[in-house]
C-alpha cells in the first residue's frame, strides 16, 4: 500500500495574525534539538519506504544550510535518497529562502516547492503579519526557477482585512503571470486564539466567495484544473502528497503535532515543542492521542475526504447503507450532484462544503449542521 510521509518544523520568524496552526516564533535556540528528536523518532519508526515527501511548517525555510543539511541525511538515513520519492515536497516562505538554500534542496533531490505568498499587495501582506513584500516574493520564485525547480505551488488567500475584488483579481492575474505549476486558493479563516480573532475581525463572506467565483472561472481560462476544493493546477502537476490524503491513504506523520494514519489507527504526537523533544530524549513516545474508527465513523471520514475532490466519489454498498439519508438530504438542498455512478459536491456546495461534511461526523445529527 502506498503510504505518504509528513515532516513537520513548528518554527516561524514570526506568527501570522490568521495562524492557528502548531507554530512558534522566536524558538530557533531549539531547532538542533529538534532535529535530533526528529532523528530519534524516525529510527523508532516501522516504515521503511513511502512514495511521497512532505516538509510542513511552520516555516521550514528557517533552519539554516547547515540545519537543512542534517535534515536531509537524517530522512535518507531511514528512507534512502530524496529523490527515490515520487513526489518531494518543502515549504517556503520567500524571505527566508535564500539562493544557497534553494540549490542545497535541489541537490539534495527535492522535486516540488510551495511558496507562502498569500497576495502581492504589500498592504494586505502587513494587515496579515506578514514579513516578506511582493518584490521579495518575486525575487525568491524567480531565484526558484534559476535554481532547477520545474514543480511550484504558490498560497494565496481570499477574504483579507481591506481586501477589494479588484485588489484580489490584481494578486490573482499577477500570480497566473508567473506560471506556477500549482495553486492554492484559501478562504480566510478566522480561528479562536488567533490575533485576528481577538481583534474581531469578521470576513465578508459574500465578498469572499465573489473572490473564490472568479479564482475558479480566470484560473480555469488559463488552463488549471481544480481538482480539489482550493487547489488548482496545470495538468499532471497535481499534487501527489494531499491526494494520497484525500484519498484515504495511509500516512506518517514525524514531529511536534504531526498526526499519522496507519493501518486503520491514526495517532498524533504533542503540540508542545519542549515536551517533544524532552519525551524523546527521555526515550518516550511523543504520542499523546490514538484512535481507531470503525463502522459507519469510518465510513463517513472516507466521504468527508473524497468529497473535497471535485471528481467526487462512487458510494460504496456500505456508505449508502450509512448515510443515504443524509446523501438524498444534499441532493435536494443542491449541495450535492449526481454525475453518472459518482455524486459529487455542486458549484452551491464548494462554497458552502462544510455543511456537507459535517453530515458525515458523529454524532450524525442534523443539528450539529446548524
Amino acid at each position: 500500500m502506498k503510504t505518504g510521509l509528513y515532516i513537520h518544523l513548528p518554527f516561524c520568524k514570526q506568527k501570522c495574525n490568521y495562524c492557528d496552526f502548531a507554530s512558534f516564533a522566536g524558538r530557533e535556540n531549539l531547532i538542533d534539538d529538534y532535529l535530533k528528536a526528529l532523528a530519534k523518532e524516525i529510527s523508532l519508526s516501522p516504515l521503511q519506504h513511502a512514495e511521497t515527501l512532505y516538509i510542513g511548517g511552520g516555516t521550514p525555510s528557517v533552519l539554516s544550510p547547515a540545519q537543512l543539511t542534517q535534515l536531509v541525511k537524517l530522512i535518507e538515513n531511514h528512507f534512502g535518497p530524496i529523490s527515490s520519492f515520487a513526489e518531494s515536497t518543502f515549504e517556503a516562505n520567500p524571505e527566508s529562502l535564500t539562493i544557497e538554500k534553494l540549490q542545497l534542496l535541489k541537490k539534495a533531490g527535492f522535486n516540488r516547492l510551495s511558496m507562502g505568498l498569500q497576495s502581492f499587495n504589500d498592504n494586505e501582506l502587513r494587515a496579515l503579519g506578514r514579513i516578506h513584500d511582493a518584490a521579495t516574493f518575486v525575487r525568491a520564485y524567480q531565484a526558484a526557477r534559476e535554481a532547477g525547480f520545474k514543480n511550484i505551488n504558490v498560497d494565496l488567500i481570499a477574504g483579507l482585512p481591506g481586501q477589494t475584488l479588484e485588489s484580489f483579481s490584481e494578486s490573482l492575474s499577477r500570480l497566473i503571470s508567473l506560471r506556477p505549476e500549482h495553486l492554492s486558493v484559501y478562504g480566510l479563516q478566522i480561528e479562536e486564539g488567533t490575533p485576528f480573532f481577538e481583534q474581531g475581525i469578521i470576513c465578508d463572506q459574500l465578498l469572499m466567495r465573489r473572490m473564490l467565483e472568479k479564482t475558479r472561472a480566470t484560473l480555469q481560462t488559463a488552463g488549471y484544473h481544480h481538482y480539489e476544493i482550493s487547489n488548482f493546477a496545470l495538468p499532471g502537476h497535481e499534487a501527489k502528497h494531499n491526494m494520497h490524503y484525500w484519498r484515504d491513504g495511509d500516512y506518517l506523520g514525524v514531529g511536534s503535532a504531526a498526526v499519522s494514519f496507519l493501518a486503520g489507527v491514526r495517532q498524533q504526537n504533542t503540540p508542545d515543542l519542549k515536551e517533544y523533544i524532552n519525551r524523546l530524549q527521555q526515550g518516550k513516545s511523543p504520542v499523546v492521542f490514538s484512535e481507531q474508527l470503525t463502522g459507519k465513523e469510518r465510513e463517513g471520514e472516507k466521504l468527508m475526504l473524497a468529497f473535497r475532490q471535485l471528481d467526487g466519489v462512487e458510494l460504496s454498498p456500505l456508505q449508502e447503507k450509512f448515510f443515504s439519508r443524509e446523501i438524498e438530504r444534499h441532493l435536494q438542498n443542491g449541495l450535492l450532484e449526481r454525475d453518472g455512478k459518482k455524486v459529487k459536491l455542486s458549484k452551491e456546495g464548494l462554497f458552502l462544503a462544510n455543511e456537507v461534511f459535517c453530515s458525515f461526523v458523529a454524532p450524525f445529527d442534523e443539528d450539529t449542521c446548524n
